[in-house]
């Protein structure tokens, strides 16, 4: 037997105990009186003699740490990434808890009933009055688990890793406060949240390869969503002027540092304007989405200030320094010679037509369309466009992509004549933009890599025992 299944086979045992003491090992429901937060948040500057009345508590959390010293000792608890320490004493608890309380694992969760009091060392505790059991760890937590490093389990074991990092809660916890800011500025603003399929019998909206399904009942294949663009855009054609969706996108491509084929876009269209709108609309957005979760227009990511409250902007031609290129040759400089150097937050507007099959010409200029995306950190984290409302001219630009396709390129968009059904009973003018939520959320919370900011990213198998079959053989061999 491994060490990890004889370590394995000592928490059941434990479990068993805790059950002889009255207790139980999966315990039940435990109504605490404050998150340990908000009792740091709430009594963390009050000084012993301000606590001389003896603050009632009900706290819940898992053990980070255990210190036994004979008939009294301590434990730290660990809830929403904070912690606080509990002192526990041997004639202040029953003989029972107290027998609990030496038996305690690190990683087991318990509640705890007590007053608030500050330690000789002036450490703000938990003097203990009565201690429950509510789960029992069976693994062991690793060693270094004040502070998980190893990048393969903190992704494959989100679990592990949110109970070791408090940074990682931080993470999702801005996470979501950037989509609360979102849809807050958006419907404050008049859109209107709307959810669109991710099943469809054809797939568009952006340029990319899908994932394919099979619907057995109607004996017909499906694709996952690319992206939600032309569903949205059917509702603008029946009415619903201004629409958004915080969307699951997934796309059939590579994975990097940027790239994760399961991603979280917001998406949102506004009739009767146009990409100069989204622009002005987009600056508003990220500022104020910088301002509520870092509190100010300038955050700091790798060791970059970057400035919200400044979008930059400027033409593709400009950005590249010819204003002789156009077309795909325009492209490619563009993101081999500056799309990596766009540190600072910057709207690069104007796109050569022949990889924007979706927005309007130029009028000044048919060569170009009326789009931006927008550039943070070297990362495009958003694209826009005046949306091409012609249904004769989306036409010729669904056959200029069949055309693509047939040369090879696997990505070109397809023909969706609903689609074109749809925009010929009249769209109004109308301007489209997509954010990508999962960059935008590692640019303010300063991570590293994609895979950091989404909880449960696609990996390869590890093709290892499991939990499961580990506590099947463990039955059949006591």
């Amino acid at each position: 037997m491994s060490l990890e299944d004889e370590l394995l086979e000592q928490r059941l045992r434990r479990s068993s105990e805790i059950e002889a003491l009255g207790f139980r090992a999966y315990g039940q429901r435990f109504d605490f009186t404050r998150t340990i937060p908000q009792i740091l948040a709430a009594y963390g500057a009050k000084t012993a003699e301000e606590l001389a009345d003896k603050p009632q508590v009900r706290i819940a959390g898992r053990v980070q740490t255990i210190r036994r010293m004979g008939k009294a000792g301590f434990m730290h608890l660990m809830q929403w990434g904070e912690r606080v320490q509990v002192y526990v004493r041997k004639d202040a608890v029953s003989e029972k808890e107290f027998a609990l309380y030496q038996i305690l694992d690190l990683g087991d969760i318990v509640g705890v009933d007590g007053y608030l009091f500050r330690t000789r060392t002036g450490e703000l505790s938990v003097h203990a009055e009565k201690l429950t059991f509510l789960s029992k760890i069976l693994l062991t937590m690793p060693e270094k688990w004040h502070g998980l490093e190893d990048v393969e389990i903190r992704y494959r074991q989100r679990y592990l890793d949110l109970i070791a990092n408090p940074e990682s809660q931080k993470i999702f916890v801005t996470r979501a406060r950037i989509i609360a800011s979102l849809r807050q500025q958006l419907e404050e603003r008049g859109f209107v949240e709307v959810e669109t399929p991710m099943m469809q019998p054809l797939y568009g909206g952006a340029v990319a390869r899908p994932f394919v399904t099979h619907h057995n009942t109607l004996d017909m294949d499906l694709y996952l969503r690319i992206a939600p663009e032309l569903y949205l855009k059917r509702l603008i054609v029946g009415g619903l002027d201004r629409v958004y969706e915080i969307n699951r996108n997934f796309r059939n491509e590579g994975i990097s540092t940027q790239h994760n084929p399961e991603f979280t876009m917001l998406e949102f269209y506004q009739a009767y304007t146009d990409y100069q709108g989204l622009m002005d609309l987009s600056a508003e957005l990220l500022k104020q989405a910088a301002i509520d979760v870092a509190g100010s227009t300038v955050v700091e990511y790798q060791g970059t200030k970057l400035d919200f409250g400044n979008v930059r902007r400027m033409s593709m031609q400009e950005a590249a320094g010819d204003a002789t290129l156009k077309g795909l040759a325009l492209v490619e400089a563009f993101e081999r010679n500056v799309e990596p150097k766009l540190i600072q937050p910057t709207f690069i507007y104007d796109y050569p037509v022949e990889v924007s099959p979706l927005s309007k010409n130029k009028a000044t200029d048919p060569a170009f369309v009326e789009r931006f995306e927008i550039y943070i950190a070297g990362m495009e984290i958003g694209n826009a466009y005046t949306e091409l409302n012609d249904p004769q001219e989306q036409r010729r630009r669904f056959e200029m992509q069949l055309a693509m396709r047939e040369a090879g390129d696997e990505e070109a968009h397809q023909m969706d004549e609903d689609y074109l059904r749809a925009m010929s009973y009249g769209m109004p003018p109308t301007g489209g933009e997509g954010i990508g939520i999962d960059r935008l959320t590692m640019i303010l919370t300063n991570s590293k890599s994609i895979r950091d900011v989404i909880l449960f990213p696609l990996l390869r198998p590890e093709g290892e025992i499991g939990i499961a079959e580990k506590l099947r053989r463990l039955a059949r061999d006591p």
